[in-house]
């Protein structure tokens, strides 16, 4: 079976963790996003899929390949200009032959697959949506079903007063190709507000799959953040590398923690990662490939991507730092605060409430308190 992933977008909510590299290519748990997809869709049946990129296609390209590696055959589709999400797939239409999942390249989730498309079958459904519950559904699109599951109507991001269920378009699809009929060709075209009630319009079957699985966007700063945490504290099925060294300890390689550190984990260590003395790490915490930690320093449910440095007695809590990036001696970052790639962050600057910092940025000495 074929799946298409729509990774065109340019994770302008993500940056400026997104400003070097595509937001489906994030590193989670150290490993790229889109590599943890496309092993779940292998595990799952699929063994084909095409990517419709639009943003750092290259980089997809230099990654991937062929999907040789990763057990199964990818196709990277570059979009002459953004299409949508509809307009994406339609864009692939030729190379599609059957029924079809259809994934947005920013959802992370454990849904059962399989158990989907037998709903879709046994429903003789043209096109299935997966369908999640959600505590305030205002921000998304409602899909409304009867009580055989066949979709009534659909309201996207609806006032309170006009929500009628607690269930979601999830983001996940399956698809009959023939739908895409109805959907113009060469043209910018959204499956929420064109593509989906067309087809419902038209009288053509549409069922919503409701579940319980894991589901969430990892397309904002917290929700990044999070996610790294509901992985670790084991909410989600995900299967990250490395070998577990102490409790609840894992590393992806050789490290070197000097014995007076202590670690509480859960927390994922890359190869190549140096802790040093009295250095205290408080979990659930992810360290990248080849990143230093300074004596003293304090860190607790971070994210640190390959190659960041964070110097001694430095205080790190609930924040992201890029590749490449240095925390000076006595920095502290808190409070979800991003730091983008290659930054020089002087000694004793605060960061904190969700501050941001641009790639390539130098921050002198005490020179922020945020």
């Amino acid at each position: 079976m074929k799946a298409v992933i729509l990774v065109g977008g340019q994770g302008t909510r993500l940056r400026p963790l997104t400003c070097n590299i595509p937001k489906p290519m994030i590193p989670l748990v150290n490993q790229p996003f889109i590599e943890h997809m496309l092993e779940n869709l292998r595990d799952q049946g699929v063994t084909e899929a095409i990517l419709a990129v639009q943003y750092l296609a290259e980089r997809f390209r230099e990654s991937l390949g062929d999907g040789s590696r990763l057990g199964l055959k990818v196709h990277i589709i570059e979009e002459p200009e953004p299409r949508g999400t509809a307009g994406a797939v339609k864009n692939v239409a030729h190379m599609l032959d059957g029924p079809t999942y259809v994934f947005n390249g920013d959802v992370m989730t454990d849904l059962d697959l399989r158990a989907m498309y037998r709903f879709h079958q046994e429903k003789h459904s043209k096109l299935t949506i997966a369908l999640t519950p959600v505590e305030d559904p205002t921000a998304f699109g409602l899909v409304e079903t009867n009580d055989e599951g066949r979709v009534q109507r659909f309201l996207e991001k609806p006032r309170p007063e006009d929500v009628t269920t607690n269930m979601i378009n999830a983001g996940t699809y399956i698809m009959e190709p023939e739908l895409l009929r109805y959907a113009p060709a060469n043209q910018f075209y959204m499956f929420e507000r064109g593509l989906f009630p067309t087809v419902l319009e038209q009288g053509e079957p549409v069922f919503g799959y409701p579940s319980d699985a894991y589901w969430t966007d990892i397309g904002k700063p917290q929700t990044y953040i999070d996610v790294h945490h509901d992985i670790l504290m084991n909410k989600v099925r995900y299967s990250f590398r490395g070998r577990e060294i102490a409790d609840r300890v894992w590393a992806e390689g050789d490290v070197n923690v000097d014995s007076s550190a202590q670690l509480h984990g859960p927390i994922v260590l890359g190869a190549g990662v140096s802790i040093g003395p009295e250095a205290q790490i408080t979990g659930p915490a992810v360290l990248g490939a080849g990143c230093q930690i300074g004596a003293r320093a304090h860190l607790q449910h971070v994210v640190l991507w390959e190659g960041a440095v964070v110097g001694e007695d430095a205080q790190l809590d609930s924040c992201v730092v890029g590749r490449g990036s240095r925390v000076s001696a006595k920095a502290r970052l808190s409070d979800g605060a991003i730091i983008g790639d290659n930054c020089e962050i002087g000694p004793e600057n605060q960061l904190a409430h969700g501050i941001r910092i641009w790639p390539g940025t130098v921050l002198g000495e005490k020179s922020v308190t945020f």
